[in-house]
């Protein structure tokens, strides 16, 4: 690897976050031919300028490596965008009419998709109508937030799902027919970089269920055109099928560019506690007689995993509840490990939202990462996330909600995710709610001693989220020689109140040394 001697681009800032454990500094950072050429405190040296670099003076604005997002959805995500857009109709007459004007632009039999519909004021019922209109054409039509959908009978008999179970994984069938039309996936893809990008995001880790429906091509050909601003690490997700060791050797081998890489494989195990679905040590206070309201098959997860790792491949395991984490890391003891016992491949756990502090201290020990959701508070109020803690499992046992200083404190490298299109990557709004412990609506702080540092956190975004991608040589932090991703926030995210910090926003962000978003 060669790299230019004097600089193109200088950034300027009064704060800068190395990422590497020293403390925000006053300086530069230099960058040549995608990589950073130097970084350091005070001025620029003379060397490294010349008439033809671009100085860019951030005044007091925060400079980072890039941000990670470990766990996202975009084939989620694009179903709030598919088909006919019905966000501003007034009543189920209206949608029928503009639905029925889409489906006359479409070829004859392709099914009719919309998205937008407003479920808390529009009430269809049931399938008749469409059913009358459409006869043997499926229909679907997904409300905003896609919690739910109006569709018709045909629909239902031909992807095997209903209003009552519309989540990604029931309508894994639905899938092909979306990601397969490149005229419309193709586009979205890009406008998801310019989102992911405008929120500093520069790396992801994007989960596609079984073989991703042939969505990898449209990676593979934007990467072959150098039309990805963002890096991709996908892991496959078994829902038809269980985990596919050849197609995962496949895509390990097929993927070996700058951009995209194959992560490994993503399950779910337990499900949520609101619902007595998490998975718990104890019994739920308002069901005595229930640790979990769900099926859990632990053998095939614990030897799903074992297959995995044996092949050199991770796995990423989704648990709430503390018996769900519990199993997890019981199923992680039983994998490769180094002579420090910690697990080889990388193994994680996402979310983590109730825990039980000593196997947060296995964790550790474990060498098992940590994928969090700092934002999760954002789609919660105080009274009614405190209401249904004190119902569920009471307070005693509430006090090991979101319980990331005990991860850190036990040595778990921590990463950020947001489970997108759950929730869209804000930086400061993470702040506000991991490092303030506030609710959206403010006040007391809720599990303040479980709450990270500011750079813990920004730490989390960086670093960490670069060692799970397995880039930490190359990405997450600030220097000399590992490539220019790199996200700058409108003020000092280290010095601005924490109950301010929401205020903040990416204002510059850079992939490659290319700026690939920049505020107005």
């Amino acid at each position: 690897m060669s790299i230019a001697n004097t600089a193109q681009t200088v950034l300027l800032s009064h704060c800068i976050f190395d990422g590497t454990g020293r403390a925000p500094f006053d300086g530069y950072v230099a960058v040549a031919d995608g990589r950073i050429l130097a970084v350091g405190a005070g001025p620029c040296p003379e060397s490294l300028v010349t008439s033809e670099t671009e100085l860019i003076d951030l005044g007091n604005k925060t400079v980072s490596a890039g941000y990670t997002d470990v766990h996202c959805f975009f084939t989620g995500y694009t179903m709030g965008f598919v088909g006919v857009d019905l966000s501003k109709v007034a009543s189920c007459e209206e949608i029928l009419a503009a639905v029925k004007a889409y489906a006359e632009t479409l070829s004859a039999g392709k099914p009719v998709l919309g998205h937008g519909w407003n479920s808390k004021v529009l009430h269809p019922a049931g399938p008749h109508a469409l059913d009358e209109a459409f006869g043997s054409r499926p229909v679907i039509l997904f409300a905003a937030g896609g919690e739910t959908c109006w569709m018709n009978t045909a629909a239902q008999k031909a992807y095997h799902f209903t209003p009552e179970t519309c989540w990604p994984e029931s309508y894994a069938e639905l899938l092909p027919v979306v990601l397969g039309d490149r005229a419309y996936i193709e586009p979205e893809f890009r406008r998801y970089m310019q989102l992911m990008n405008s929120r500093g995001v520069t790396s992801v880790k994007e989960m596609g269920f079984d073989d991703y429906d042939g969505f990898t091509d449209v990676l593979a050909d934007l990467e072959k055109d150098n039309a990805l601003t963002l890096r991709v690490s996908f892991m496959t997700q078994p829902v038809r099928r269980n985990a596919d060791l050849p197609y995962a050797r496949a895509m390990r081998d097929k993927f070996k560019g700058e951009f995209v890489h194959f992560s490994g494989f993503n399950r779910m195990t337990d499900g949520s506690i609101s619902q007595l679905c998490g998975d718990l040590k104890k019994p739920y206070n308002c069901a005595p007689d229930t640790t979990c309201a769900q099926e859990i098959d632990w053998k095939l997860i614990g030897d799903e995993t074992r297959a995995v790792d044996a092949e050199g491949f991770r796995f990423s395991l989704h648990a709430q509840g503390d018996a769900a984490i519990s199993k997890v890391l019981d199923i992680y003891e039983t994998c490769h490990r180094d002579e420090h016992g910690r697990v080889i491949n990388r193994h994680s756990i996402t979310d983590l939202e109730f825990s039980d502090p000593a196997d947060l201290e296995r964790m550790g020990k474990l060498g098992v990462i940590a994928e969090i959701y700092p934002q999760i508070q954002s789609i919660a109020d105080r009274a009614g996330k405190l209401a249904m803690i004190e119902e569920k499992i009471g307070m005693e046992r509430g006090k090991y909600y979101w319980n990331r200083r005990k991860m850190a404190d036990s040595g778990v490298l921590l990463s950020c995710g947001t489970d997108l299109p759950l929730l869209i990557d804000d930086i400061p709004q993470s702040v506000y709610h991991a490092v303030g412990g506030y609710f959206p609506e403010g006040g007391e702080p809720f599990n303040k001693q479980n709450m990270l540092t500011v750079p813990e956190l920004m730490t989390a975004w960086t670093r960490g989220g670069a060692y799970n991608l397995g880039q930490e040589k190359e990405l997450g932090t600030l220097e000399a020689g590992k490539k220019a991703d790199i996200a700058v926030l409108s003020g000092n995210i280290f010095t601005i109140p924490v109950e301010d910090a929401r205020s903040l926003a990416v204002v510059l962000t850079m992939v490659g040394g290319k700026i690939v978003y920049q505020a107005d």
